[in-house]
C-alpha cells in the first residue's frame, strides 16, 4: 500500500520508488497493480454502489439545494489523461487537443463525489460516443437503473418532468441527457438555463481537479509502465 500511495500521490516513477525503497522495478510494478485492483474490488460496491430509487432522489434534491437546477441526477464528462504514443494503434489515441491520451469518463453528484466511471477509452473518441457505449448509458436508456420515470418540478405542481444527466455541447440530446444552448443570441429564458446547467455541471470539473491534485499521477504523461500498473 505504501509503494501505490506514493506512486499515485507523487507521480514518482518505477525507477525512482527503485532507488528509494530498494526493490526492483518489476516488482515495484506488480505490487502497484495488484493493490490497485484489490483496493476496486474492495472499495468499488462502498462507494459507488447501485443506487436506489431513494438514493436518486436524494441526489437530485442535493443538486437542486446547491445549483437550484431541479432532476437533476449527475452531470457527466470526460477527462483526457495524457500518454505516451503507443506502438502500432495509429492515431486511436490522438485526441482534437493535438496529444496522445486515454479518457475517463465519469458521473458526478452533488457533492463532487463519483457516481460512475468508464475508463480507457481512445483519446481520439467523442466523449458524446464513449457515453452511448457505456454500460450506465445502455442500462439508463433500458430503464435499468432504479431511477423513477418523472416528477414535478420542486414548488411547482405542472406537468411531471423526467430525470436527466447533465453534458456538455458535445452531448447528444435525449430523454435522460441534457446539453446547453450553443447559440449565443437567445432570451433571457435560455440564458438563465445555460447558467443554472452550467452551475450544475462545474460539479464534475472541480472533481476531476480535486482527483489531479490528490493524485498527481494525473498531471504526468502516462508511459506503458504506468498504464499496465494502473
Amino acid at each position: 500500500m505504501l509503494f501505490t500511495s506514493r506512486y499515485v500521490a507523487t507521480g514518482n516513477s518505477f525507477h525512482s520508488l527503485h532507488y528509494e525503497y530498494l526493490l526492483g522495478v518489476t516488482t515495484i510494478r506488480k505490487i502497484v497493480r495488484d493493490t490497485c485492483e484489490t483496493i476496486w474490488k474492495c472499495l468499488r460496491d462502498a462507494f459507488m454502489p447501485q443506487k436506489s430509487k431513494k438514493d436518486w432522489l436524494c441526489t437530485a434534491d442535493e443538486f437542486y439545494e446547491s445549483t437550484n437546477f431541479p432532476n437533476c441526477l449527475g452531470a457527466d464528462d470526460g477527462k483526457h489523461t495524457r500518454m505516451c504514443k503507443p506502438d502500432d494503434i495509429g492515431s486511436l489515441f490522438f485526441n482534437y487537443k493535438n496529444f496522445f491520451s486515454t479518457v475517463l469518463m465519469a458521473l458526478v453528484d452533488a457533492g463532487y463525489c463519483f457516481i460512475n466511471i468508464d475508463v480507457g477509452a481512445y483519446g481520439a473518441s467523442s466523449d458524446c460516443n464513449i457515453f452511448k457505449n457505456s454500460n450506465f448509458c445502455n442500462k439508463l436508456e433500458g430503464n435499468n437503473l432504479n431511477i423513477r420515470a418523472s416528477r414535478p418540478l420542486l414548488n411547482d405542481n405542472g406537468t411531471p418532468m423526467p430525470f436527466v444527466i447533465l453534458g456538455d455541447e458535445a452531448s447528444a440530446l435525449s430523454q435522460h441527457v441534457l446539453r446547453p444552448y450553443s447559440s449565443r443570441n437567445f432570451d433571457v429564458a435560455r440564458r438563465v438555463y445555460n447558467y443554472r446547467l452550467t452551475r450544475a455541471r462545474r460539479m464534475v470539473e472541480s472533481a476531476f481537479s480535486i482527483v489531479c491534485n490528490k493524485w498527481r499521477i494525473f498531471h504526468l504523461r502516462l508511459t506503458f509502465a504506468h498504464i499496465s500498473a494502473m
